[in-house]
């Protein structure tokens, strides 16, 4: 019998469309289930792609179907459920096969099993997988980290699955160990920072311009085809033209606005922090999900504190306003991508990755969650300055901040003023500002260190520094 060319354990909905995906395009998988019933349910509906299926029902049987080198792509939940499966895999494996994690696993996991089977002979593929279950199921964007030999093994299946753009799969090698999942995470951060400047932005009209919510679907849906152009401003038109069966009106009106995650948001932000790199519209974004979630302290707050008095300022020419709207999105959304890239030249240096930078804006301009016009641009970006410090100093994006700046400035102004919540949008004009500034105001701050604690600080004319207390004689500049 033909053995298979690549094994799938866990058939839940990622899993199963994972699975599919690689049988309809021509690859032969082995697939297992830890409840027997799973697998058959999942044979029987695959259809006309039954024949690309190898059921099996234990673990030998799977490892036994599949070709060596073998790769195994582990589908299941994130953490110690992985670890337990990998567990009970390597009984049964021979050197040079491939474990593979294609959850949302933190990379420092990832890291920590790949230092696990240093001397096993066994070895580990971290993998970001992008897209949700129409990603997994059609062509995801997938974030490859681990050797290159391991990577050589499962590049045939992994290009025949990943989504195309202008034929160009959205896969890749990005680097040893946890490579992958590192990328996948700081993907994920701007994805939830690009979500959250759109809501904000929706605020603004809902709530500033006391619009419907059909007329703020014709604005995103203009905006769709211009510079905005992307997933998430296509899919935020369609989910404010969706009606609720129910009441009749608009479905986003009957939604509580309470917005859950899963921790790759929480843990981008971390590791921004970890690597010394400002990522505040990424942070602001985090921060706006955990305050939506509690919504009775939100509420108890409001009877407590009432809203702000203020009332939005009149707008005299909605149509330059809306305009304005759309450069301060574009403005933001620039921020966080900037943000993003910098997190990750960081964490390529700190762990010896050489992450290719262009490739990763390739890989995400189809498939994935962010994927949108404004990453060819990125993509050019960064093919003239691999090594750029950042993406706002690059010719392209400089004249697009400069172009947008002042509109971000305006809206923001609008909104604090009329006490309309915009935290990553702000947060974004602030990191332009302090990144923008030759010189800041950390004199002060370091001036205060030094005086209760001795630290010392550099000179502006680089002369030794004095040392507090200065009341007792010593001077600054």
């Amino acid at each position: 019998m033909e053995q298979a060319e690549i094994g799938l354990i866990g058939l839940g909905v990622m899993g199963s469309n994972l699975a599919l995906n690689i049988a309809e395009k021509g690859n032969k998988i082995a697939v297992f289930n830890r409840t027997p019933d799973k697998t058959d349910e999942f044979v029987a509906a695959a259809g006309d792609l039954r024949g690309q299926i190898v059921p099996c029902k234990t673990i030998e049987e799977f490892v036994a179907a599949i070709r060596p080198p073998r790769p195994i792509i582990i589908m299941i939940k994130a953490g110690d459920a992985v670890d337990q499966q990998m567990e009970l895999l390597k009984p049964y494996l021979s050197k040079g096969d491939i474990m593979i994690d294609a959850g949302n696993a933190n990379f420092r996991d990832t890291m920590r099993r790949f230092d696990n089977l240093k001397d096993s002979g066994l070895t580990f593929i971290g993998m970001g997988v992008s897209g949700g279950e129409e990603g997994a199921r059609h062509g995801p964007s997938i974030m490859v980290g681990g050797t290159e030999e391991s990577w050589k093994r499962v590049e045939k299946v992994l290009t025949s699955i990943a989504a195309k753009y202008n034929n160009e799969p959205c896969v890749d090698w990005l680097g040893e160990n946890g490579a992958g999942h590192f990328v996948k995470t700081i993907h994920n951060g701007i994805e939830y920072a690009d979500m959250q400047m759109i809501a904000e932005i929706y605020g603004i009209l809902r709530d500033g311009l006391k619009m419907s919510a059909v007329e703020i679907a014709d604005v995103f849906g203009e905006w769709n085809k211009g510079r905005l152009e992307s997933y998430l401003i296509e899919i935020t038109e369609k989910v404010l033209r969706a009606t609720d069966p129910i009441a009749g009106g608009p479905m986003v009106d009957m939604i509580l606005d309470q917005a859950g995650q899963k921790g790759t948001g929480k843990w981008s932000v971390i590791e921004a922090q970890n690597m010394g790199v400002a990522a505040t519209a990424i942070e602001a974004a985090v921060a706006a999900r955990i305050l939506s979630s509690q919504r009775g302290e939100r509420q108890a707050a409001e009877g407590i504190l009432g809203l702000p008095s203020v009332t939005p300022a009149a707008v005299s020419d909605r149509k330059a306003f809306i305009a304005d709207l759309e450069n301060a999105l574009l403005a933001a959304k620039i921020g966080a991508y900037a943000q993003g890239f910098a997190v990750m030249s960081a964490a390529s240096k700190e762990f010896g990755w050489n992450l290719p930078m262009p490739t990763i804006a390739k890989i995400w301009r189809a498939g994935c969650i962010i994927r949108s016009q404004f990453l060819d641009e990125i993509t050019s970006a960064f093919t003239k300055d691999p090594h750029v410090a950042n993406l706002i100093v690059t010719p392209a994006f400089a004249g697009m901040v400069k172009d947008t700046d002042a509109a971000l400035r305006r809206v923001v102004s609008y909104a604090a003023l009329g006490g309309l919540p915009v935290p990553a949008l702000a947060s974004a004009l602030g990191y332009f500002d302090a990144y923008r500034r030759g010189r800041g105001t950390a004199n002060l701050i370091q001036a205060q260190r030094d005086f209760f604690g001795a630290h010392g600080f550099d000179r502006l004319d680089g002369a030794d520094s004095h040392h507090g207390p200065w009341g007792s004689g010593a001077s600054a500049a």
